[in-house]
Formats: C-alpha cells, structure tokens, sequence
C-alpha cells in the first residue's frame, strides 16, 4: 500500500485506510523468480495497466503483468473512483487551444472510456457498486459564473450532454455549475480484482513484489527486476504512474500533486445524487458511495492538493474534515486517505509511444485526476497502437506531441523553477531541528550527521531510523510527511517509507540506511 499510517496518537478522526483497500479483498501473486518471454510485459498494475493488460490478451497475445507492490493498491487503490468525462473546465481550453476537433476528440474518446467499463462490467457480471450519476463541476462564488457558462457551452460544442445549471442537489447554494449527464461511479478494486481474474483466466500472468529497475529497447525489448530477474517481450507497456523511465524528457512536463481524502456516513435521504468539483477552497471533490446494509451512503470528499513533501497534510486534513462536517450533516469521519497524481503542462494525458525513436515501448501517464477514464481509455488506445492501428484521438494523447512553447511556457516554467528551488535551494536551507536529539518521537526531520544530509525518522518507542536524504531518483532532499508517516520527494513525487523502502515512483531504489548518532 502506498498509503501509510497516521500515528494512533495524532488528533484526526476516522480509520486511516482508503475505503476501497477496506472493503475488497487482498491478493498475494507470486514475484517473479525465472526469467521468461512473452509478447507483450506491462509494468504496472493499477487501473491503467490492468485495463491493458486485459484489452491485449482478448486479442490473442501473451502478456505478463509486474507490479512493484500489490495490484490496484496504489494510486488506484486511493482514488475518489468518479468515471466521468467531464474533467473541470478542459473543454474551454482544448478549444481555445487546440480547436474543435481536439476537443471533440477528446469528449468521445473519454466519454468511450465511460461506457467501455459498463460493458466489461456487463460481461463479466462485476459486483462493483457501479452506479450512474450526473457530473458537476461548479462554483460558489458569482465572480466565477462566466467561466462556467462558457465551459458548459464549450462540453456541448465537444458532443457531451452538458448544460449549464444553478441547481444542483448540494446541501449549500452554489453560483452556477457545468452538469453533465450519462457518469458513473463505481468500486475500483472490485472492479479490477475481478478483471485481473478474467485477465488469468485467459492465460494471462501477474507478478507481485516485483519492481522494475531496468529496460533495454530493442528487437525484442527486455526489463529487469531488482531481483535480477529478466522478462524478454516484443512490445512493453509502461503504466507505472509516474514514468519509472525518462526517455523523452518527460519529468519536465509533469507535476505531481497530492490530495487528501475524508468519508464519512450518510443518511440515504441526503445523498446529493451526483459527483461535483470545485477549485473554490483549495479544490473540493465531493462523491458517495453505498456503506453497510441499512441503505446508508459514504460521503467522499477530496481536496487539500499540495505537492509532495510540501506542506502541512495534518492541518489539510483538519480542515478538509471540518469543511466536510459544516457543510454535509454526516456522521463521524469513519475513513481518512491520501491519493496522488500528476498533471501535464497541456493538461492533456501521455498516451503513447514512450519517445520520437520508440517503436515498441509504449506508455500511460498524466491523467490530471482523472485516472478512471483516463486509464481504461489508455487500454484501449495503447492495444490499438500495439496491432498497429491509430484511432483518431492517436495524436492529441501521443506522448511525441510537439506542444507550444507560448501555450505551455508558464507551466513548464513553474515546474522546473520549482525544482531547481528544491534541488539547490533545500541544500542551502537549514532544518528546523540541529540533532537527532531535537526530533520528538512519531515525527521525522532532515538533519547533518557527518557532514551529510540524513533523514531521521524516531518511532513511537523512541527509536532513531536514519536514512540518506538525497532522493534515488535524481538526488533532490526529501521531506517528512507526518501525516502518513512517509518521506516524500517535493521534486518528482517520489515516496519512500521511515525504512528508505521505495513506496512510489518514479524512484525506483531505496534510500540507503545510516547510523543515527551525530
């Protein structure tokens, strides 16, 4: 699990799992121990690369699936699960900047994503809470109205069934709201335990506990695991999230952010029937879900984004439940999580062949958010392109994209000035505490022992854990995450546990072990 642990001593309410990690199953598939050959390797086993993996194999190829961890227990095991097309105000901007027919695209190739689950959930007759629901985004504040207007008008010219509205079923006022028709909501893991079953079934391979650390392209391709094993295979598929390879200078055009997660019971009869968006009070999303067997509903709500290892979650946490409790008469917060994604500089996500030179080394990132749509459509786009046809949408999601330099320089320019700040800036900084003596049990800081930057982490008992500072990935200084008990990379996102073991990419080795003593 990528998720880790509030400390039981910390003030915030609520179990400290992802409700959907909570009510499915756990698996346990064996890691790889030989090496073999397939025709196609997908590394990655969240809704990206499981969806995939299950499109390839219905047409007749092998196909070996490596995760790292546990299938559909990372970013997709701590997803708000909305399947939805409309995805805040994109339409406006595809059109402004890349025309009708971008946005066109984009609406059906989305919206076929939408209905592609409910057709495999048909087939292969899933038990996953899939329920259809409108989608709002909308907006509290009058002064944002305009922009919603036009984005309705915009969704309508794209082909959605949108329309503007003032109404919504939300217990407040809002000032208007984009409502699209014909979304879902669904269980992620139920989902996609049960497709990764039928993925088996036809002779499909998964392999747990095995991450991969290497990848050779070539007539056939090969990658490597940390345990040295290899998988030799005509085509690979990485959908690790955040790319574990940089092979198309890709780390410069994604941000990634982090988002907290707060559910709590509700009573059937003030279910606000609908999945709403906001970038009003630093982003809420707002979704329920069915809980228990009274008829009961489980509010979910999301918002609190800040960049990993930045920031105060505890507090984002704090005031994301009080939000949640003012404005919905729930019960006590019964679930509190953490999700993570990345953004693209054009907004729109990488689906594709991995660089300009790549023939069989495709990819699966930048989804915004919106992984749910965005990865099934990237099963079905990426087995197109692995048979050697191209959808129409083949172009806007290419990862090749040549974009514009005066469309994307304000984006690119933030992210990359907010790395060299980490990488250089972090150096120059000193820390809040000067010994390992200073830091308090069931909190962690960055410190000089030696000479070196180590970070320190003392557990409940009061035992120091030290480990290098300096990210394996591309050597930035990471931060304590107190409230999930975590080092995290405020550069490319990488997370890695108070043991220096890798919990999220794009890092793919542990942060080495050091003693604790100045």
């Amino acid at each position: 699990m990528n998720a880790h642990r509030i400390p039981a001593s910390g003030p915030l309410p609520g179990r400290d799992e992802s409700y959907w990690m909570a009510t499915s199953p756990p698996t346990s598939l064996p890691p790889l121990s030989a090496d073999t050959e397939t025709d196609v390797v997908v590394v990655g086993g969240g809704i990206a690369g499981l969806s995939t993996a299950w499109e390839l194999i219905r047409t007749g190829l092998r196909v070996v699936v490596l995760e790292a961890d546990r299938i559909a227990a990372g970013v997709t095991g701590h997803t708000t699960a909305k399947v939805s097309a409309l995805h805040g105000l994109v339409y406006e901007r595809l059109l402004s900047t890349r025309g009708l027919d971008a946005a066109r695209m984009y609406a059906r190739s989305q919206q076929g994503a939408v209905e592609r689950i409910a057709a495999v959930r048909d087939e292969l007759d899933i038990d996953c809470a899939w329920e259809r629901r409108p989608a709002f985004t909308y907006t509290t504040k009058p002064e944002n109205r305009a922009a919603l207007q036009t984005e309705a008008s915009a969704a309508q010219d794209a082909g959605l069934d949108a329309r503007y509205v003032e109404q919504t079923g939300l217990p407040f006022d809002v000032a208007g709201a984009v409502q699209v028709e014909g979304q879902a909501q669904f269980h992620p893991r139920t989902y996609l335990l049960a497709l990764a079953d039928d993925f088996r079934a036809h002779g499909g391979v998964i392999h747990e506990r095995s991450r991969v650390t290497g990848l050779h392209e070539g007539t056939p391709c090969r990658v490597t695991t940390e345990a040295g094993y290899t998988v030799t295979a005509r085509d690979v598929v990485v959908a690790t999230h955040y790319p574990i390879f940089d092979r198309a200078l890709l780390f410069a055009r994604l941000s990634p952010r982090r988002e907290l997660v707060v559910a709590a019971p509700l009573a059937a009869e003030q279910d606000p029937v609908g999945m709403y968006l906001t970038q009003d009070d630093s982003k809420r999303s707002v979704r329920t879900a069915p809980y228990g067997d009274d008829g009961r509903r489980l509010l979910i709500v999301t918002g609190e984004s800040f960049t990993p290892g930045e920031g105060d979650p505890v507090a984002g946490f704090a005031r994301l439940d009080a939000w949640m409790h003012a404005h919905f008469p729930v019960g006590d917060t019964a679930y509190r999580w953490a999700a993570q994604d990345n953004d693209v500089s054009d907004t729109v996500p990488m689906i594709g062949r991995y660089h300009p030179g790549a023939r069989h080394i495709y990819i699966a990132t930048g989804f915004g958010g919106w992984g749910m749509s965005g990865g099934v459509l990237a099963g079905q786009l990426l087995t197109r392109l692995v048979h050697g046809e191209e959808p129409p949408w083949t172009g806007l999601y290419d990862p090749r994209r040549l974009w514009s330099a005066v469309r994307e320089a304000p984006a690119l320019l933030k992210q990359q000035t907010d790395v060299a700040r980490h990488f250089v800036g972090d150096r120059l900084t000193t820390t809040h505490v000067d010994t390992v003596a200073d830091i308090a049990p069931g909190t962690g800081a960055v410190v000089r022992i030696d000479g070196s930057r180590c970070a320190v982490y003392r557990d409940e008992a009061g035992t120091a854990h030290a480990v290098s500072a300096r990210c394996t990935h591309l050597g930035c200084l990471v931060a304590f995450n107190p409230a999930e008990t975590a080092w995290e990379c405020p550069c490319h996102g990488s997370r890695f546990a108070t043991d220096g073991s890798v919990l999220q990419g794009p890092a793919t080795k542990p942060l080495a072990p050091r003693k604790p003593t100045q």
